[in-house]
């Protein structure tokens, strides 16, 4: 078995033991030459066995076997093709951040992982998922870390599927602390200039290199 089928296996584990999907939601691809591996339509993220994974050409879109690859495919493909920088994509719902951006708001830097690790971040008002227009805004957005999609869900990418998994656990971890100091009158957001001394730490830029090997 590839390293790219071992890691999409083990990430596709993670994003259901996580609760960042439900039953056949979500969705994940990698790089792998001139292809890319993605799961396949209507299965539940645990119970895709090696060989099921879905072998895609890139440039022609072409798919191998039979099995259908996700219906998400449009947006995967336009990440690899116009960001060469890219390996790997996550497609998550989850719920804290759902719920934030479907109310409106953006989901704001509230503590130190976030801004140290997430650089860039872009919003999409709700399209219709699965169709070629969302695939198009998406392919906009590629030189992002984290792209949102409001009443629909969260896309990361990243330079591997850990990266963009980490991606995917901050977001969602900012946007519950942002669900929870709203209660409680309102969160203080960290200013651009403390995010930009975050980023700058030994330490964070240690950790961000690390996620890209």
């Amino acid at each position: 078995m590839s390293n790219v089928i071992e890691e999409l296996n083990k990430y596709a584990h993670k994003l259901v033991d996580q609760g960042l999907v439900v039953g056949a939601g979500g969705n994940l691809s990698m790089r792998d030459g001139n292809y890319m591996y993605i799961s396949p339509s209507g299965f539940d993220l645990k119970e895709i066995e090696p060989h099921q994974w879905v072998k895609v050409d890139i440039i022609t879109g072409e798919i191998e076997g039979s099995l259908r690859p996700s219906s998400e495919v449009l947006m995967h493909l336009e990440c690899f093709r116009k960001n060469e920088e890219i390996q790997a994509v996550l497609h998550a719902h989850p719920t804290y951040s759902v719920g934030v951006s479907s109310a409106g708001k953006d989901i704001p830097p509230l503590f130190p992982d976030f801004p140290a690790m997430v650089k860039s971040v872009g919003y999409i008002d709700y399209i219709i998922p699965t169709t070629n227009l969302l695939a198009e805004k998406v392919a906009e957005l590629v030189d992002k870390d984290v792209i949102i999609m409001r009443n629909h869900g969260v896309l990361t990418l990243g330079k591997t599927m850990k990266e963009a998994y980490f991606f995917m656990q901050l977001t969602e971890e900012s946007a519950k602390v942002y669900t929870i100091s709203s209660i409680f009158g309102g969160p203080r957001v960290l200013t651009d200039q403390e995010c930009e001394d975050l980023r700058n730490l030994s330490a964070e830029r240690y950790r961000s290199k690390l996620l890209k090997e």
